[in-house]
C-alpha cells in the first residue's frame, strides 16, 4: 500500500522537491513523517535503478538538515495531536523511528558521503554531551540511521569514537549524576538501536566495540555485569562466527571469536551466578547458549585462553569436534538446570539437581581425575541457589554442595577453595538454615550443621599441603569479616574443631582464632557463645603449629576466652588444653631477640610461668607516684590463669603418684607472690601499684582455682593454694586496714582500690569460715576496728567540716568499708561481734541521714580532681555507690531487728533505733532513694522493702502501693539489661509476693490486693517477650507456700487460694515462638544434650528459664497437695472450676482452630492439669463438674484433647461408676451395652467418613464384650453384625478403605494404651502430646520434671514414669478429625449448604456390586455416562502427571486412558494424585515404540487423531469442533510430541495464551482439551434431546 500511495505522489508531481517540501510543511504527526519516508525509499529506489537524479541530492540534503536532524534532536514542533511538551513514549518512538528511516535514505540520496559524515559528526556531540533523554534518543536514531552508510576505511575513526560513545552509554558511563532509570533506558535504546546498527559496518567499530568490553582495566563489579550482558547479547551474532564461512575466507571480514576470550565467558558466568534480575540472567543463558550452538555447527575445535593464574587447568570453554555428542549433551543439561531454578519452586528443582551429579561425573576424568570442564560453571548454578530470594532452595542448594564430596572426590581447584571462602560461607551466615529437619527430635542437631562438619573435614584432608595452611587461615579470616549470628559461628567452630591434627597455622592463624572469639562475644545467647568459644579452642590446639608461635601468644589467646563461659577449670577442655600443653611443652617457639631474662625465651611452661609471675610481681617501672591509676585486671588474669595450667600439667605428669611435688611446683610458681604479700604489713614503703597487682593476682588465683562441676574439697591444689593465702592473711588485713583506716585513700583513683581491698578481705573471710572460725583469728582482730574506725570517721564527716576531696573520699570508704562487714556478718552469722542488744553501731546506722547527697568537693588543685577520667564515671557515680552503701548497712539492721518494727510509728514515742522504730519514714525514704539511685544499685533498696511492707501493709497501705508502682517501673525498665535484670527482679518479686505480704492483702482486700494482681499479669505479659520472667515468680510463690515435701503449709496455702489465677495461668502458661526463636531454643538444647563433653554446659549455670519450667513447677507444687487437707482440698477444686471455665472460654473464642495454634495448645495444657488434679477430686465435688467434662466431650476439639477428654472420662467412669448413667443419659439411652450397640449401629452408617470408622471400631469392641457376656437378647443381631464385621475385616482391593480400617485398629488409642495402667506425668506430658501430632515444643520430657529441683518430688515419685510399652509407640500416620461441632448432625442436608460437598456420580439404593465386572458394566450399573474419548499418555513419564490425567479422565467419563506402563499405578505418587480413579478407568498399556501401531488402527477404527501441540498449522482450541470418536495424544513433559509422530495426527490443537510462560503442564493441557471435548459433547446431547 505505502508503494501505491508513493506512485501516487509522484503521479501528482514529477519534481520531488515540490513533494518533499509539502511534506515537511505542517506539524510533525507521525503519517506525515511516514509518508516522507516511503516517498524517499521509492525515490531511492528509483535512483538505484538507474534514473535521473536531478535534483534529487540536493533536496535530500535539505529534507535531512532543514526537517529531519531538527526533528530528530527535538527542536521542531510535537506530534500531531498532542497536547503535551512532549509527545507519549508510544507516539515519539513512532516519528523517531520513521525519522531516522527518513534520514538513512536521504543521506543514501545525497550522492556522497559527505552527508553521512557530518550527520553523524553532529548526532556524536550530542550524544557526548549532557542533554535530556530526548536528546540523547534523537541523536541515537541520526547514528543508527547514517551509521551503515559510513566508509569502513575512510571513516573508520569516525566509527570507531561512536562505537565507543555508544558503549559508554550503554555500559552507564553516560550521566553518572541522572537516576538510575533514564540511564538504563538509554543503554537499552543504544543498545536495542545503535549497537546492531554498527555491528553491521564490521571493522573498526565492531573491534572498537570489543575491545572495549575486554579492554583490561574495565571496571568489573556486580553492577556492570547487566550492562555488559545487554551489550554482548546485542552484538552476539557479530561476535561469534558465522557457521559456513570457514571454507570461504572472503565470505566475511575477520572479527573477533567471543569464544575465545576469557573476560567474554567470566561476564558470562557472572550474569549466570550473581545477577539480580532475570533479564540479565537470562542474556547470559542465551550467549551460552547461542555459543554451543555455534561450535556444534561449525564443527571446528576452539578453546579459550587461561588466564596466567588460572594454572594449568581446563579452558573457561573449549570444543572439539570428537567429544560433540558428550559437550552437547553437557551444556543441554547445564542450560536445563540454570533454565529451572529461575522457577525459584523447590518441587520443580529438586527432580533436576541429580542433572547437577551427572554434571560433575561428565567433568572430572576417569582416566587421570583431573577438570574436564572449568569447575567454575558448577559454581555458577551453586551460586544462583545461594542468591534466590527462597530460602528453601538455598539450602537445598547448600545441602548438595555438601553432600557432594561423601559420594565423589573431586579434584583440587582454586576455583574450588575461592567459592567455599566466598559464596559458600555467605550462605552459611544464614541462620534458618541450620533448622531441624522434618521429624527429627528437639536438640538433636542441625542435619546442615553435620554435614558442614563432614564436608570440612573431608575436603581439607584432601588438600594439597602446601594450600591447607593459606586455606585454612583465608577460612578463619572470613569468619572475622562479618557480624555473625550466634548459630552459624557455632557450627562453623564445631566443623573446625573436627578437623584432623595438622600443623596449619602459625602466629597470624592464632590472631585470626583471636578475632574470631571477638566476634561471638557479641551474641546475647550465652550458652551459644561459650560453647563456639570450646570449639575455637579445640580449633586452635588441632591446627596450631605450636613451633611457630611462643608460650606468650598462647597465654595472650587464651585471654580472649571467657573463663565464666568456656574455659573454666576442671572441665574437660581445661584438661584437654593442659594435656596440649605437655605433649607440646618443648616445642614452642624461642623469641631469639629477647634478653637472657626475658618471659618469651624458653619454652619450658614451668620456667615461662615461673619468669612470668617475677616480672608480674617487679615494682611496675611506669610507676608515676601514689596517685596513680589501679592497673588493669588483664595481666593478673592472663598470670592466674597459666600458673593453674602450669600446675594441673605438672599434676598429669607425676601420675598423682608424688602429691608433694605438686605443692613444691606450686611453692616455686607462688614464692614471689607470697613474698610479697607477707611483707604488706611491715613495709611501709611498698610501691602502691605492686600492692594492687600482688592483690589483683592474688583474688583471681581463688576465682580461677575453683573448680567447675564438682567438689572443691577434693582439688589438692585448690586446697594448697587456699593454705598458701591463709598464711599470708594477717599480713594482708593489716595492710588493709591500715589502708581503709588511715586517710591513706584520698583521691577518686582510690575507690577502686578500696573496692579491690574489700574484695580481698570478703575472700579472707570466706577462707577463714570455710577451715572453722575461730575468735582471735588475724581476720577477727581486723573486722572490729575496720568497722570502729568507719563509725569514727563517718562521725566526723558530719562535725561541718569543709568538704574537701581526701575527706569525701575517705567519707566514701568508710561506708564502703561499713557495708562490706555488714554484709559478711549478715551471710555468716559467726562472725556476729556483739550481742542482740542495740549497741552503738546499731544506734548509728540507724541514725544515718538516709540518701544524703555527698558534696562536690572544693579543691585548690583542680588537677587532682579530674585524675578520674579513666578509672571513675564522676561523681554522680561515687554519690550512687555511697547511697547503695547505707542501704545496705540499713537492709543488715532490719534483718536484725525486724521484730522491733512496729505497724506504725506512733507507737514508739523515744526510739533508740530511728530507722528500724519509725518504719514509715524509712519506707518513704526507700521510694527518694528508687528514684536517686541507677538501677544498678537498688538492690539493698528492695531488700529494705521486702522487711518493711509487711509491717506497714494494714496502716500505710497507699504508701506500700506506692512502693510497689516504683519498683515495678524499676524492673520494666531494665528488661533489656540482661546483667543486672535477673537479680533485681529476684529481689522484687520476694518483697511483692512474700507470703505475708500476699496473706495481708487478700485479708483486707484493698488497693495492695488489685495492684498485686495487676502486677502479676504485666510480669506474664513480660514473659511472653523476655522468657524467663515468669518462671521467677511462680517459683518463688511455689516455694513460699512449700514447708517440707511432704507437708505444705496450711496457712500459706489458704491465701494462695486467692490467688490461684497465678497457678492456673502457669499451668496453660507458653508462647508460641517466632521460627527464630525456636531455631535457638533448639540448639541450646542440642547444645545442653552435649552434656559434660561441651565445657559450658559445665561452667555456666542453668538457669532453668525455659517455658517449659513454668509449668513444670506448678505441676510438682499441685502433685505436692494433700486430697485430705481440707485447704488443699478446696485450692484444688477452686482451681479445676477456673481451668474449666477457661476451656469453655476458648472453647467459645474460636469455633475452628488448627492444629498446634495457640488455642489448641492452651486446651491440651488445661486437661492434662485436669488429669494431674483428677486423684484428689471426690465424688461430691465431681457431681458438681461432671456435666462439663461431659459437655467438653462434645465440642470441636483437635485429636490431643480428645484423647485426654475421653481419658479423664473414663478415669471418673471406672473410679466412679455411679456416674454411668448420667455418661449415657448424654445420648438418652438407658442400658449399658444396649446403648451402646444401638448408638454404635446408627453411626456406622453415617456420612462422615471418619465417624463410620470410629463406630466399627467401637461396634467391634462390644460386640466381643457381648460375646464374652453372653448376652441373649441380642442372638437375633448375631448374623447382621457378624457379616458386617468380617466383610470389613475382608474387604478387597488396595483403596482407602481397608488401609483406613487397619490403620485406625493399630493405633495407639485404641490398641496399646490403658487408661490406667499409663496414669502417670510422663503419659500426661510427653508420650501421648509426642503418639498425637502436637509440635515438640509440648512435649516435656520427665527428665525435665526430675532435674527442677525449686520443687522438691512427692512421696509417690515413681508415678511420674511410665512402666507400660507406651513409650516405645512411634506416631502413627491417622489423626482424629472433626467437622464442625456436632458430627452427628452431618446428615441433614441443610448442615451442607455453606460447605464442599463432594460429587457423587452414582444413583442411590445401589445393588451389591461384583468388583470383578468389566469397567464399563460397573460404569453403567453406577450410572456413569462413557464418552468415545480416548486419551493417549503414553510419552508422559511422571507419576503426578499421570495420576492427575487418570483421575481428571474417571470424572469426565473417557472411553480408556493408554499409558506407556501399567506399573505407574502402583506408584504412590500416582496413587496420591489419582484417589482410587484407576479402579474405575480402563488403562491400556501401549509403550512408546508401538505407538504408530496404535495410532494407525484408531484411524482405521474412524478415530481423529488430535495432538496438543503449537505447530505453523495448529487450530486454536476455541475454535476447533471435537468429532465425538476423538483420540487426543499428549506429549512428553519437556520434548513435547515426536516429530514422527506429529506426521501421524490429523490435526494440532493448540490452547490460547495470553501471558510470557510458554506452556502449560502436560496434565492441565490434557484436562482443558478433555473439558472441552466433554463441554461439546453435552452441547450435542442437550440439542438432540431438545
Amino acid at each position: 500500500m505505502e508503494w501505491v500511495l508513493a506512485e501516487a505522489l509522484l503521479s501528482q508531481s514529477r519534481d520531488p522537491r515540490v513533494l518533499l517540501g509539502a511534506l515537511c510543511r505542517g506539524e510533525a504527526s507521525a503519517e506525515r513523517v511516514e509518508t516522507l519516508r516511503f516517498l524517499l525509499q521509492r525515490l531511492e529506489d528509483e535512483a538505484a535503478r538507474g534514473g535521473d537524479a536531478g535534483a534529487l541530492p540536493e533536496a535530500a540534503r535539505e529534507v535531512a538538515a532543514g526537517y529531519l536532524v531538527p526533528l530528530l534532536r527535538g527542536l521542531r514542533g510535537r506530534p500531531a495531536g498532542c497536547s503535551e511538551p512532549g509527545p507519549p513514549g508510544r507516539q515519539r518512538r513512532r516519528v523517531l523511528r520513521a525519522a531516522g528511516a527518513a534520514l538513512r535514505s536521504c543521506a543514501r540520496l545525497a550522492g556522497g558521503p559527505q552527508l553521512a559524515a557530518a550527520l553523524a559528526e553532529e548526532a556524536l556531540r550530542d550524544l557526548l554531551a549532557v542533554w535530556p533523554a530526548s536528546s540523547l534518543e534523537g541523536a541515537v536514531e541520526v547514528l543508527a540511521a547514517v551509521g551503515p552508510c559510513l566508509r569502513p576505511c575512510e571513516d573508520g575513526p569516525l566509527l570507531q569514537r561512536v562505537a565507543e560513545a555508544a558503549l559508554a552509554v550503554a555500559l552507564g558511563g553516560h550521566g553518572d549524576g541522572d537516576e538510575a532509570g533514564p540511564a538504563e533506558d538509554a543503554a537499552a535504546l543504544v543498545a536495542g538501536r545503535l549497537l546492531p546498527a554498527l555491528g553491521q559496518c564490521g571493522g573498526a567499530a565492531l573491534r572498537a566495540v570489543w575491545g572495549g568490553l575486554v579492554a583490561p582495566g574495565m571496571p568489573s563489579g556486580p553492577g556492570r555485569v547487566g550492562p555488559k550482558l545487554l551489550v554482548l547479547s546485542a552484538l552476539a551474532e557479530k561476535l561469534l562466527p558465522e557457521p559456513g564461512t570457514d571454507g570461504d575466507p572472503g565470505a566475511r571480514e575477520a572479527g573477533p571469536d567471543a569464544r575465545c576470550c576469557g573476560r567474554f565467558w567470566r561476564t558470562v558466568q557472572a550474569g549466570l551466578g550473581r545477577a539480580e534480575d532475570a533479564l540479565t540472567r537470562k542474556r547470559a543463558r542465551y550467549l551460552l547458549q547461542r555459543a554451543v550452538e555455534v561450535s556444534a555447527e561449525l564443527g571446528a575445535d576452539c578453546a579459550c585462553a587461561c588466564a596466567p593464574q588460572e594454572g594449568n587447568g581446563p579452558s573457561l570453554f573449549w570444543w572439539s569436534d570428537k567429544k560433540k555428542d558428550e559437550l552437547l549433551k553437557f551444556w543441554e543439561n547445564y542450560i536445563l538446570i540454570m533454565e529451572t531454578l529461575e522457577g525459584n519452586q523447590i518441587h520443580v528443582i529438586k527432580p533436576v539437581l541429580p542433572k547437577l551429579n551427572s554434571l560433575f561425573e561428565c567433568a572430572v576424568s576417569e582416566g587421570n581425575g583431573c577438570w574436564l570442564f572449568h569447575p567454575s560453571w558448577h559454581m555458577c548454578i551453586y551460586k544462583r541457589m545461594f542468591e534466590s530470594e527462597n530460602k528453601i532452595l538455598t539450602k537445598e542448594g547448600v545441602i548438595h554442595f555438601l553432600e557432594l564430596y561423601e559420594t565423589k572426590v573431586l579434584p583440587f581447584s582454586p576455583e574450588l577453595s575461592e567459592f567455599i571462602i566466598g559464596p559458600l560461607m555467605d550462605a552459611l551466615s544464614e541462620s534458618s538454615l541450620y533448622s531441624r529437619s522434618p521429624g527429627q527430635l528437639i536438640g538433636s542437631g542441625s542435619p546442615l550443621g553435620l554435614k558442614l562438619q563432614k564436608f570440612l573435614v573431608t575436603f581439607i584432608s584432601l588438600l594439597p599441603e602446601e594450600i591447607k595452611s593459606s586455606f585454612l587461615l583465608r577460612f578463619i579470616q572470613k569468619m572475622t569479616s562479618r557480624h555473625w549470628c550466634a548459630i552459624p559461628i557455632l557450627f562453623l567452630s564445631k566443623a573446625l574443631a573436627s578437623v584432623p591434627r595438622c600443623k596449619a597455622l602459625g602466629i597470624e592463624g592464632l590472631l585470626a582464632l583471636r578475632d574470631v572469639l571477638q566476634c561471638t562475644m557479641i551474641t546475647h545467647q550465652i550458652l551459644l557463645r561459650g560453647a563456639a568459644q570450646c570449639y575455637l579452642l579445640q580449633t586452635a590446639m588441632n591446627l596450631v603449629d605450636v613451633e611457630k608461635v611462643s608460650l606468650s601468644d598462647i597465654s595472650t589467646f587464651l585471654m580472649s576466652l571467657r573463663q565464666e563461659e568456656s574455659l573454666g577449670r576442671g572441665t574437660s577442655l581445661w584438661t584437654e588444653l593442659c594435656d596440649w600443653l605437655r605433649v607440646n611443652e618443648g616445642c614452642f617457639r624461642r623469641l631469639s631477640t629477647c634478653s637472657s631474662t626475658g618471659l618469651s625465651e624458653t619454652a619450658s611452661l614451668n620456667a615461662y610461668v615461673r619468669n612470668l609471675v617475677q616480672e608480674y610481681v617487679k615494682s611496675p617501672a611506669w610507676e608515676t607516684g601514689e596517685n596513680c591509676f589501679m592497673p588493669d585486671w588483664f595481666e593478673a588474669r592472663l598470670v592466674a590463669m597459666m600458673v593453674l595450667l602450669a600446675v594441673d600439667v605438672e599434676g598429669m605428669k607425676i601420675q598423682y603418684s608424688e602429691k608433694r611435688r605438686t605443692q613444691n611446683v606450686l611453692r616455686i610458681f607462688l614464692d614471689p607472690l607470697l613474698d610479697a604479700l607477707m611483707k604488706f604489713g611491715t613495709n611501709a614503703y611498698m610501691p602502691l601499684l605492686k600492692t594492687d597487682r600482688c592483690l589483683q593476682l592474688l583474688l583471681k588465683l581463688l576465682h580461677t582455682c575453683l573448680l567447675k562441676g564438682s567438689s572443691t574439697q577434693d582439688d589438692e591444689v585448690c586446697t594448697l593454694l587456699q593454705n598458701f593465702v591463709m598464711s599470708t592473711t594477717e599480713s594482708i588485713s593489716e595492710f588493709i586496714l591500715r589502708r581503709l583506716t588511715m586517710n591513706e585513700l584520698s583521691s577518686v583513683s582510690d575507690l577502686d582500690r578500696c573496692h579491690l581491698y574489700l574484695m580481698v578481705l570478703t575472700e579472707l573471710i570466706n577462707l577463714h569460715v570455710k577451715v572453722g572460725w575461730k575468735r582471735g583469728n588475724p581476720i577477727w582482730r581486723v573486722i572490729s576496728p575496720l568497722k570502729n574506725a568507719s563509725i569514727r570517721h563517718l562521725q566526723e564527716m558530719d562535725s561541718g567540716q569543709e568538704p574537701t576531696l581526701g575527706r569525701q573520699v575517705q567519707r566514701v570508704v568508710s561506708m564502703a568499708a561499713l557495708a562490706m562487714v555488714c554484709e559478711a556478718i549478715d551471710q555468716k552469722p559467726e562472725l556476729q561481734l556483739d550481742s542482740l542488744d542495740a549497741g552503738p553501731t546499731e544506734r548509728f546506722l540507724s541514725s544515718l541521714q538516709l540518701n544524703q547527697t555527698l558534696q562536690k568537693p572544693h579543691t585548690e588543685e583542680p588537677s587532682s580532681f579530674f585524675e578520674e577520667s579513666s578509672s571513675s564515671q564522676g561523681w554522680g557515680k561515687i554519690v550512687a555507690q555511697y547511697i547503695h552503701d547505707q542501704w545496705v548497712c540499713l537492709s543488715f539492721l532490719l534483718k536484725k531487728y525486724h521484730t522491733l518494727i512496729p505497724p506504725s510509728e506512733g507507737e514508739v514515742l523515744e526510739p533508740v533505733l530511728p530507722a528500724v522504730q519509725m518504719p514509715i519514714r524509712t519506707l518513704q525514704s526507700a521510694l527518694e532513694a528508687l528514684t536517686v539511685l541507677p538501677s544498678d544499685q537498688v538492690l539493698p533498696v528492695f531488700q529494705c522493702m521486702k522487711i518493711l511492707v509487711p509491717k506497714l501493709l494494714t496502716s500505710s497501705e497507699s504508701l506500700c502501693v506506692e512502693s510497689f508502682d516504683m519498683a515495678w517501673k524499676i524492673i520494666s525498665s531494665l528488661s533489656n539489661t540482661q546483667l543486672i535484670f535477673w537479680s533485681n527482679l529476684k529481689a522484687f518479686v520476694q518483697f511483692v509476693f512474700d507470703t505475708k505480704v500476699l496473706t495481708i492483702a487478700a485479708k483486707i482486700k484493698g488497693q495492695a490486693y488489685f495492684k498485686i494482681k495487676e502486677i502479676m499479669y504485666k510480669i506474664i505479659e513480660m514473659s511472653a517477650l523476655k522468657t524467663g520472667v515468669f518462671n521467677t515468680l511462680i517459683s518463688y510463690c511455689c516455694q513460699s507456700w512449700i514447708v517440707s515435701p511432704s507437708n505444705v503449709s496450711q496457712e500459706s496455702l489458704s491465701s494462695a487460694k486467692n490467688y490461684s489465677e497465678l497457678v492456673l495461668e502457669a499451668c496453660i502458661f507458653g508462647t508460641v515462638f517466632r521460627r527464630d526463636q525456636r531455631l535457638i531454643q533448639d540448639v541450646q538444647t542440642f547444645v545442653e544434650n552435649l552434656g559434660r563433653d561441651c565445657a559450658a554446659n559445665v561452667v555456666i549455670e542453668n538457669t532453668k528459664r525455659e517455658d517449659h519450667y513454668v509449668r513444670i513447677c506448678a505441676v510438682k507444687f499441685l502433685c505436692l497437695l494433700d486430697g485430705s487437707n481440707m485447704s488443699h482440698k478446696l485450692f484444688m477444686e477452686d482451681l479445676a472450676i477456673k481451668l474449666l471455665d477457661k476451656d469453655e472460654v476458648v472453647s467459645k473464642s474460636r469455633t475452628r482452630y488448627y492444629v498446634n495454634s495457640q488455642q489448641h495448645r492452651v486446651k491440651n495444657r488445661i486437661w492434662q492439669t485436669l488429669l494431674v488434679l483428677f486423684p484428689r477430686f471426690d465424688q461430691n465435688f465431681l457431681n458438681r463438674i461432671i456435666d462439663k467434662i461431659f459437655q467438653a466431650g462434645f465440642i470441636n476439639n483437635q485429636a490431643s484433647i480428645k484423647y485426654f477428654i475421653e481419658w479423664i472420662i473414663i478415669l471418673i467412669l471406672h473410679k466412679f461408676p455411679q456416674f454411668l448413667p448420667k455418661f449415657w443419659d448424654c445420648f438418652s439411652y438407658k442400658l449399658i451395652l444396649k446403648q451402646a450397640l444401638i448408638i454404635v449401629l446408627q453411626w456406622c452408617f453415617n456420612h462422615n467418613f471418619s465417624i463410620r470408622l470410629y463406630a466399627l471400631v467401637a461396634l467391634k469392641k462390644i460386640w466381643n464384650m457381648c460375646k464374652t457376656m453372653h448376652v441373649e437378647e441380642f442372638d437375633a443381631l448375631t448374623s447382621v453384625i457378624e457379616s458386617s464385621l468380617n466383610q470389613v475385616e475382608n474387604m478387597h482391593g488396595a483403596g482407602n478403605a481397608k488401609k483406613n480400617w487397619q490403620r485406625i485398629q493399630e493405633h495407639f488409642f485404641f490398641a496399646t494404651f490403658h487408661p490406667l495402667k499409663d496414669y502417670c506425668l510422663e503419659t500426661i506430658f510427653y508420650i501421648l502430646p509426642r503418639l498425637s501430632g502436637l509440635v515438640e515444643d509440648e512435649w516435656i520430657a520427665i527428665g525435665k520434671f526430675t532435674s527442677f529441683t525449686d520443687i522438691p518430688l512427692d512421696a509417690g515419685f515413681q508415678w511420674y514414669l511410665s512402666s507400660t510399652q507406651l513409650c516405645e509407640l512411634e506416631p502413627g500416620d491417622w489423626a482424629q478429625q472433626d467437622r464442625g461441632f456436632n458430627s452427628g448432625e452431618a446428615d441433614d442436608q441443610s448442615e451442607w449448604t455453606d460447605v464442599q460437598k463432594k460429587i457423587i456420580p452414582w444413583k442411590n439404593n445401589v445393588p451389591d456390586l461384583d468388583l470383578e465386572l468389566a469397567f464399563q458394566d460397573r460404569a453403567a450399573k453406577l450410572g456413569k455416562s462413557i464418552s468415545r474419548l480416548i486419551v493417549v499418555a503414553s510419552l508422559i513419564d511422571k507419576p503426578t502427571n499421570l495420576g492427575g490425567l487418570c483421575r481428571t479422565c474417571e470424572v469426565f467419563g473417557a472411553l480408556v486412558l493408554v499409558v506407556g506402563s501399567l506399573h505407574c499405578v502402583k506408584d504412590k505418587q500416582f496413587q496420591h494424585l489419582s484417589v482410587s480413579a484407576e479402579q474405575w478407568l480402563p488403562l491400556v498399556e501401549v509403550k512408546p515404540p508401538q505407538l504408530i501401531d496404535y495410532l494407525q488402527q484408531k484411524k482405521a477404527e474412524g478415530y481423529t487423531i488430535i495432538g496438543v501441540e503449537q505447530t505453523a498449522k495448529s487450530l486454536d482450541l476455541t475454535q476447533y469442533c471435537f468429532p465425538e470418536k476423538s483420540l487426543l495424544l499428549l506429549g512428553n513433559e519437556r520434548e513435547g510430541i515426536p516429530a514422527n509422530l506429529i506426521q501421524q495426527l490429523d490435526v494440532c490443537v493448540e490452547i490460547p495464551q495470553q501471558g510470557i510462560i510458554r506452556s502449560l503442564n502436560v496434565h492441565v493441557s490434557g484436562a482443558l482439551l478433555i473439558w472441552e471435548y466433554t463441554r461439546q459433547q453435552l452441547l450435542k446431547h442437550g440439542d438432540t434431546e431438545s
